[in-house]
């Protein structure tokens, strides 16, 4: 029986050339922990997981001392028990951030590995609602790259150029910027294309985002993302009722409990799962499914080149959120391969599993620690 020799991971940091503002914070760089499981036939899966804005080592960490033990010697195909096992050993420490992330990262090897021995691309390997391609949205729009109306102009008529039907910008910081921001992003993209609105967590009371948010309301946002705390489900819930635009958050959520606390007590009618965050592929597939059976629709956080097979295997998939900017969201420079936008659509990869390598020289620049 082929079985799991090596389980690997290394941190590293991806410093940004410019900082980048959100409503709640600055972002200099991005840390990230990489994962390497090898089996006794010599195949090999790899998965990423985003370790945080400071500190990158806690998830890697995790990998070596938590979960690598329990998994040598083990059936790689065995991705539910796997799962189970390292989720249920994990209880005390666990559940959520870094050690959840962890996993995450460790679940989305198993399964690139096991769809490359199989010979297909991921989203086909997971059963290919997609043909081709996928609908895809531009994500951007952070102060500090695009802070005034006209930088939002530019911007939007940059992805308007490359094709996209939707787009998505930061709000939260004043709410007086913001709406001359959102007009501006919706003169560009006119009447027919999508414009979603993205708060990263910037109000902690409903007055607040209610008073941002009304005027808003007149530019039509597809939806509005994580106006409060990920946890904060009462007052997503008060919103919910008092606006008429469905509201969207999940990204920093792990588990299929905590998604189904939003979608039942918060109101939330476009869940964000992010694969690298919630618990692996294994994971986001419950969750999707659990979305699909609440009559409420998935779009996936980030991670373009990971999601794209998530949004092509799943039916309540909205679209892929996709960062054409590199320079602001950098992991694209370890990847051998990337997703590739094509008159607004997302081209799906034909290579096995992933479909795509680390390149082990961008790697060793950018490791805070090796391989081990």
């Amino acid at each position: 029986m082929i079985t799991i020799e090596s389980v690997d991971a290394c941190t590293i940091n991806l410093p940004l050339a410019k900082p980048v503002q959100i409503a709640t914070r600055s972002i200099a760089g991005r840390y990230y922990t990489l994962v390497r499981v090898r089996c006794t036939d010599g195949s090999m899966g790899i998965g990423i997981c985003h370790s945080g804005t400071r500190f990158g080592g806690l998830a890697t960490a995790s990998v070596r001392e938590m979960f690598r033990p329990m998994l040598i010697g083990q059936d790689p195909h065995r991705t539910e028990g796997l799962w189970q096992t390292m989720y249920q050993d994990s209880l005390l420490n666990g559940r959520s951030g870094a050690v959840m992330r962890a996993l995450s990262a460790i679940d989305i090897a198993l399964w690139d590995r096991n769809a490359r021995s199989a010979g297909l691309p991921l989203w086909r390997y997971l059963g290919a609602v997609s043909e081709s391609t996928i609908p895809a949205y531009a994500s951007g729009g952070y102060y500090g790259r695009s802070g005034t109306p006209d930088d939002m102009r530019r911007e939007i008529e940059a992805y308007v150029g490359t094709g996209f039907k939707a787009a998505k910008i930061k709000i939260g910081a004043s709410p007086s910027l913001d709406l001359a921001r959102v007009a501006a992003a919706r003169e560009i993209l006119g009447d027919e294309r999508q414009l979603m609105l993205d708060a990263n967590n910037a109000w902690d009371n409903l007055p607040a985002a209610l008073h941002a948010l009304r005027p808003m309301l007149d530019y039509r946002p597809f939806f509005v993302e994580e106006p409060f705390g990920p946890d904060d489900h009462d007052n997503h819930a008060r919103l919910a009722a008092a606006l008429p635009v469905p509201l969207a958050t999940g990204e920093l959520v792990a588990g299929r409990w905590g998604h189904r606390a939003l979608m039942e007590h918060g109101g939330i009618t476009v869940l964000q799962p992010d694969a690298a965050v919630c618990g692996g592929i294994t994971e986001f597939r419950r969750i999707a499914a659990a979305a699909a059976a609440a009559g409420i629709s998935v779009a996936p956080h980030s991670f373009q080149d990971i999601h794209a097979h998530l949004v092509a295997s799943t039916s309540n998939a909205l679209f892929l959120e996709y960062f054409t900017d590199e320079t602001i969201v950098p992991i694209g420079i370890v990847l051998t391969r990337r997703v590739k936008i094509v008159d607004g659509l997302a081209v799906l990869p034909q290579e096995p599993g992933l479909g795509f390598d680390f390149d082990e020289t961008v790697v060793s620049r950018h490791a805070v620690d090796p391989w081990c």
